[in-house]
C-alpha cells in the first residue's frame, strides 16, 4: 500500500459542477501517480489530511509526497511577505498550511518507522523541510530552465539534464544522467539534517536528494508525467515490498 498526498479545493473549482454544491471540499489526488503505483505492482492509497499521520504509518509500505504550490515560508524560516491573504480552497496555488502541516508529519512519522519515502517536486521540498532545511524562494533566470511552459506530459528539454552523484540511489535506477521535466521556480537550499543531495543541473540546483542508509528519494521532476516510463514510482513501490 503506496500512500498519495493530493489537495483540497472547494467544489466550484470543478468545471460544471452543480452551484448548490460549490460551497463544499474535494480532496484531488493526481491519478498519474495512481496509474503508475498500480502498473508497478503496488496499491495505491489515496491520503486526506484528516487522516493522522503516526496511524496511517501503522499500514503504509510506502508514501509519495506530490508537487504543488510552494511550501508556507513559516515552516523554513522563509520571507512571509510574499503570503497572498487568500483561501487555498479557492485558489490551488496559494499557500495551503494545513497542507504543509499533514505532509510534514507524514514525512517525520514514515521516518521514524523507516518506511520508503518518495518527494516529487514539492515533495522534495517538504522532504527538506521536515528535516529542517531551506529553500530557495525564487531561481534567478539561468542556462537551464526550470519553469518550463510545456504541458504535461513530457520527458523535458535537453538542457534539463541530471547528473547524479556515484553509488547513490538515483544513479542506481536512473543511470549517471538523465534528462527530466521540470515545472519548479523553488529549490533546496540548505539541506536538512542527514539529508545529501544526489542530482543536479548543470547550473547547480538540486535535482535529486536522499537520506543515506534509508529508501528515501527526492525528485525535482514529475515522474508521473514523464513519457516515457520513470523508475522512480516502481521504485517506491519496489522498496514498500520488502516491508511485506
Amino acid at each position: 500500500m503506496i500512500g498519495i498526498t493530493g489537495r483540497r479545493v472547494r467544489l466550484r473549482l470543478v468545471e460544471g459542477m452543480d452551484h448548490r454544491y460549490g460551497h463544499l471540499f474535494t480532496d484531488t489526488f493526481m491519478s498519474d501517480f495512481s496509474e503508475r503505483i498500480a502498473r508497478a505492482g503496488g496499491v495505491p492509497v489515496n491520503l486526506p489530511y484528516d487522516a493522522d499521520p503516526d496511524a496511517l504509518c501503522h499500514w503504509l509500505s510506502g508514501v509519495v509526497v506530490t508537487g504543488g504550490q510552494d511550501v508556507h515560508p513559516a515552516y523554513w524560516g522563509g520571507d512571509l511577505s510574499v503570503v497572498r491573504d487568500a483561501d487555498p480552497r479557492d485558489d490551488p496555488m496559494v499557500h495551503d498550511a494545513e497542507r504543509d502541516r499533514f505532509e510534514i508529519a507524514l514525512v517525520r512519522a514514515a521516518l521514524d518507522r523507516k518506511i520508503p519515502v518518495l518527494g516529487v517536486c514539492r515533495g522534495l521540498q517538504v522532504l527538506n523541510v521536515a528535516l529542517g532545511g531551506t529553500l530557495i524562494p525564487h531561481l534567478p533566470p539561468g542556462s537551464v530552465e526550470h519553469l518550463s511552459t510545456s504541458p504535461p506530459l513530457t520527458d523535458g528539454a535537453d538542457d534539463h539534464k541530471v547528473t547524479f552523484e556515484p553509488g547513490s540511489i538515483a544513479e542506481r535506477i536512473f543511470g549517471a544522467s538523465a534528462v527530466t521535466n521540470s515545472w519548479h521556480h523553488q529549490a533546496v537550499d540548505r539541506c536538512g539534517t542527514g539529508l545529501i543531495v544526489t542530482g543536479r543541473t548543470a547550473d547547480g540546483v538540486v535535482e535529486a536528494v536522499e537520506l543515506p542508509g534509508m529508501p528515501v528519494l527526492g525528485v525535482q521532476w514529475h515522474p508521473e508525467w514523464m513519457e516515457r516510463e520513470d523508475p522512480a514510482l516502481s521504485w517506491i513501490v519496489a522498496e514498500g515490498s520488502r516491508r511485506i
